[in-house]
């Protein structure tokens, strides 16, 4: 039974990018100060965002793709939005 080296790469790469998202969880709930939470948060979208690509590429389907695209979207505004929070009290002017 041999194993491709795409196969080894995107399993090696999700697993590297899982690790990556649990030190973020792990920054996000025991961040010394707000800002070092936003950024947590922000840095879990975008690891989220790369394990569903991998995901998709595993999976060989382009549905993956599409809610990678919403999961940054909704990643962006709501770092915007916290941190705008942090920065003034209130995030619509």
């Amino acid at each position: 039974m041999s194993t491709s080296f795409v196969s080894l790469a995107l399993l090696f790469a999700l697993g590297a990018v899982g690790l990556a998202m649990a030190l973020c969880g792990w920054r996000l709930l025991r961040g010394p100060s707000p800002a070092d939470r936003v950024l947590a948060l922000d840095t879990l979208y975008v690891n989220v965002v790369a394990f569903v690509l991998l995901l998709g590429i595993r999976q060989g389907t382009g549905l993956y793709f599409e809610a990678a695209l919403l999961i940054a979207l909704l990643g962006f505004v709501s770092t915007v939005a916290l941190g705008r929070y942090l920065q003034r009290g209130d995030v619509i002017e």
